[in-house]
């Protein structure tokens, strides 16, 4: 029963990436565009967490922890720089 609702968990996950794409590439602004990444590398975390879970490998999980702090650096200096025009002062 939990294999069902770990394969579903994935579908929806996956769709909500295929819908973030869109986003990105219709976004009518820059803020959209950036918050359509962030919410893109959430749902890739939740992918790697769910592959992990079917699997039964803790690596995934490792993997996943690494892809949040890359994700959370990465928009904070993007929008600093969308901000500023400079990343670092």
């Amino acid at each position: 029963m939990i294999d069902i609702a770990l394969h579903i968990a994935e579908g929806c996950a996956a769709l909500a990436l295929l819908l973030n794409g869109w986003r990105l590439l219709q976004g009518p602004a820059l803020g959209d565009r950036i918050m359509a990444l962030d919410t893109m590398v959430i749902n890739v975390i939740a992918l790697i967490v769910l592959i992990g879970m079917i699997g039964g490998n803790d690596t995934y999980f490792e993997a996943a922890l690494l892809l949040a702090m890359v994700g959370f650096v990465s928009t904070i200096a993007y929008c600093k720089f969308v901000l500023r025009g400079d990343i670092v002062e």
